[in-house]
């Protein structure tokens, strides 16, 4: 009778020590909820703290069960080995479930992309729709939704094409060999006038006549767009290669073309 009545206090302890462990980490869970959601809506990390609070709740529950047990003279080691040899197997069957989770943990918390992001992953590149447990999704420039094991991309060279400040413009534009030099020295000045005046562009630029081609002379701009997006990246180039070409029309400066001259030689028999 004394030996229940022992049981019953201790398994009274462990219920109201498990109930405040439990209160105290969805208070903790709560909160990180917040934060996160305060720093970005639709986090990736918002569908992995249910699972690890889950994970922490099963741990105190198996932590406090063995200690009841051998508060009532069982054996937790044989306990703990029958759990160790089961574990062994469900390991094995399990090992590239938990690679794939502990590589979305690596991601996440390196903060390597995010949904949204233009990235690429080994020779795979596109915008990245979804990142969940197993892998993530991106969506690739011809429309593909390609699913990558997060396992494999957390160990691959990633590169987060959207966290670049600038992105680098390298244009040749050729002028044909009957340009004379004031004209020249005209197209590098309209060159250099429309970066400055382009907002999106950097004041960080280059121009110079860059070498002499089989067919032009050949002029190179080299400068940056503001912000990593590809989209915005493409826009401001070809905004800056029409204003070229229309400024250059305007100014009587032709752009060559590829060309051959045919000198005929006539002689005369003698």
């Amino acid at each position: 009778m004394q030996n229940w009545q022992n049981l019953l206090i201790i398994t009274a302890i462990n219920i109201m020590v498990i109930a405040t462990l439990f209160k105290i980490i969805d208070i903790v869970d709560n909160k990180l909820k917040i934060k996160i959601q305060n720093e970005e809506i639709n986090s990736p990390l918002l569908r992995f703290l249910p699972i690890i609070t889950k994970l922490i709740k099963a741990i105190i529950v198996f932590i406090a069960i063995t200690g009841l047990l051998q508060s009532q003279g069982y054996s937790v080691s044989s306990i703990l080995a029958g759990f160790g040899i089961g574990g062994i197997a469900v390991s094995m069957a399990a090992k590239d479930a938990l690679a794939n989770i502990f590589g979305s943990f690596e991601i996440l918390s390196d903060k390597a992309y995010k949904v949204g992001d233009y990235i690429k992953i080994d020779t795979i590149e596109g915008t990245v729709e979804d990142i969940n447990i197993r892998s993530t999704k991106i969506r690739s420039l011809d429309n593909y939704l390609i699913n990558i094991p997060n396992s494999l991309a957390a160990k691959a060279i990633i590169t987060n094409v959207s966290e670049a400040k600038k992105r680098f413009i390298n244009e040749t534009f050729g002028v044909t060999y009957s340009t004379s030099n004031e004209n020249i020295e005209k197209a590098i000045e309209i060159l250099k006038n429309i970066a400055l005046n382009h907002d999106k562009i950097h004041n960080d630029y280059t121009v110079a006549v860059h070498d002499l081609g089989e067919s032009s002379i050949n002029i190179k701009f080299r400068g940056y767009v503001k912000g990593g997006g590809y989209d915005k990246f493409l826009n401001v180039r070809g905004e800056f290669i029409q204003e070229v070409v229309k400024e250059f029309r305007a100014a009587g400066i032709d752009f060559a073309f590829p060309s051959r001259s045919i000198y005929i030689e006539n002689n005369e028999n003698k």
